[in-house]
């Protein structure tokens, strides 16, 4: 008799568990494809609301409803075997209220059978991340630019820049930290502010944008791919995957013209 043993998915208590140790590794994903491509190399990946904009054309994250992140989540938990699966909960889903949240986040982790979820916010949403986590729902935190509250912050700018702004963006990442977060992004976080609030809490942060001091780091996968139109200053383009595409599109688009159609030599005849 065989025996088989499944592989362990990396979990939310192994990711918390990274503090101050081997550099935490992980991207966005949307799609299954590029979830196994990334599973090989990354601990964690997170379906993010930032889809909406990249892979749906909106200006921003505001219009994503619930039902999209699903069905994303459950491509990319079809495509990841190994690395934790984190599911962004979109704006709206769970601002209004503990209850709320929980209702939304644990329909998310039902459906998509995601490792944890993510939420924006600092200290005005210590209450629901207490409420998730006592129930059951592991979530990441994300301080810092939180691209939910673009209409508020105007624009996708660096925060903490000046140093009378620090003290609010490091109680958010204590107060997250208190309220039972197993982790926490630090989005366009000033290097010296980043790197301070990662020697003040206990658990990883994972930067975008903010300090190599960070206990990870976390990127658009389309950003660093070169697949975005877009792409912030912070970002190392890895490669050139836009331009491959266009170049391969162009030469199918010419072999069609002249009627070099691909897999001509192979295509079915009618039998006499």
């Amino acid at each position: 008799m065989s025996q088989h043993t499944a592989q362990k998915r990396t979990t939310a208590p192994d990711i918390r568990a990274r503090k101050g140790g081997m550099p935490i590794v992980s991207l966005t994903s949307y799609h299954a494809h590029t979830a196994a491509i990334a599973d090989r190399h990354v601990d964690f990946l997170l379906v993010g609301d930032s889809l909406g904009m990249v892979m749906h054309g909106f200006e921003s994250t505001l219009p994503v409803p619930l039902d999209l992140m699903i069905m994303h989540g459950r491509a990319v938990m079809r495509g990841a075997k190994k690395a934790l699966v984190v599911v962004d909960m979109p704006f709206g889903s769970y601002e209004e209220s503990p209850a709320q949240a929980f209702r939304n986040a644990a329909r998310v982790v039902k459906e998509t059978e995601c490792g944890a979820i993510k939420l924006e916010g600092g200290k005005r949403m210590a209450e629901t991340i207490r409420f998730l986590t006592e129930r059951g729902i592991p979530v990441m935190a994300h301080v810092g630019l939180t691209p939910q509250s673009i209409n508020i912050l105007g624009s996708f700018k660096a925060q903490g820049r000046k140093v009378e702004e620090w003290a609010a963006i490091e109680e958010d990442a204590r107060v997250v930290t208190e309220a039972g977060a197993f982790s926490v992004v630090l989005e366009a976080v000033a290097e010296p502010l980043a790197a301070k609030i990662t020697k003040q809490i206990d658990i990883p942060t994972i930067g975008i944008g903010a300090s190599a001091s960070c206990d990870g780091q976390i990127l658009v996968m389309e950003d660093m791919l070169g697949l975005s139109p877009r792409v912030p200053r912070f970002v190392k383009e890895f490669g050139k995957v836009g331009e491959a595409i266009e170049r391969a599109i162009a030469m199918y688009a010419e072999d069609v013209k002249s009627r070099a159609f691909p897999g001509s030599d192979n295509t079915y005849s009618v039998k006499e």
